[in-house]
């Protein structure tokens, strides 16, 4: 199969690379490199061409998808805290970015998989989460989320483009930047905790979250690429599919894969997060096969050990 991955030179896109290159699948990238980091991502796939543009750029995006089979749409603003402070930025990239990949995969009559994230939900009372659960967006970042998925699911009724919306819960692993002052807390935990840093904690550190290993995400991404008719136009949960783990939990875990013992520093809540989030992946498991794999123990000794080999 031909596959073009957007975001293909960030976290979770170079992954995806890696693994299609892998399986041997023709791979097109398409990132604007405004947050991933080809050089850093890119460097062992040679084989995935990167076309460098923006989302917003309807032609591009659509030179990108021509002969494509399938597109793992994953190029996106992120960070909550961020899309509080840049509400239009995020709707223009990940809104109207989404429109053009839409666009572009009915021109080319290609599948789309869609990132979306579980940062929709907001703030539940029912646990795990279940995708029939009305969304609650916090932030505009879940909100152009929700926006991208109701899109994304149009597409399958209007146009009958093969279409599957992915939930992730708190995607962590090996290239995952820790350098951002967004940057996701496992990475800030475990540079922090390797470098004798003092790592920040927001807010109490009870707060739960299902950490998702990256493979598992992968895995996630080409069943959805193959997926059979009856998954198709929905939403699905990809999460660890377990209890979810603290912050304070979690800390803990990384201290004991680097050998350190850090004294964190407690700061206040950020605004639009949430206090406890974890998935019911039994929709996806039943559509898709999807059967994560990589317990939280065992994927936090995977991560820091890539960090502490020097990245």
């Amino acid at each position: 199969m031909r596959f073009l991955v957007t975001g293909a030179a960030g976290f979770i896109g170079s992954h995806l690379c890696r693994r299609l290159v892998a399986e041997g699948d023709e791979v097109v990238g398409l990132d604007d490199l405004s947050e991933g980091d080809a050089e850093a991502n890119l460097a062992d796939v040679p084989e995935a061409r990167l076309e460098v543009a923006d989302l917003r750029d309807t032609d591009a995006v659509a030179k990108a998808a021509a002969g494509c089979d399938a597109i793992l749409h994953h190029a996106a603003r992120k960070s909550v805290p961020r899309s509080i402070l840049e509400p239009e930025a995020f709707v223009e990239v990940n809104v109207r970015g989404t429109l053009n990949v839409l666009l572009a995969a009915r021109e080319a009559g290609a599948n789309v998989v869609f990132a979306s994230s579980s940062s929709v939900y907001g703030d539940q009372e029912v646990f795990p989460l279940r995708e029939d659960l009305e969304p609650r967006p916090r932030s505009p970042y879940a909100a152009t989320k929700l926006a991208g998925e109701g899109l994304v699911r149009s597409w399958w009724h209007a146009y009958r483009v093969p279409t599957v919306t992915l939930r992730y819960f708190n995607v962590y692993g090996p290239y995952q930047d820790p350098a951002s002052e967004y940057a996701a807390v496992i990475p800030r935990f475990a540079t922090a905790c390797l470098s004798g840093g003092t790592p920040v904690i927001f807010g109490g550190g009870e707060q739960a979250r299902d950490f998702t290993y990256i493979d598992d995400v992968v895995e996630a991404n080409l069943l959805a690429a193959r997926a059979p008719e009856v998954a198709l136009g929905r939403v699905l949960n990809a999460g660890g599919g377990r209890e979810p783990t603290t912050v304070n939990e979690l800390l803990a875990l990384i201290a004991e894969a680097a050998g350190a013992s850090p004294e964190p520093r407690f700061e206040p809540a950020r605004e639009g997060d949430i206090r406890r989030s974890y998935a019911d992946v039994t929709l996806a498991r039943e559509l898709l096969g999807y059967d994560p794999r990589v317990a939280i123990d065992e994927g936090v000794r995977r991560t820091v050990a890539w960090f502490a080999a020097g990245r």
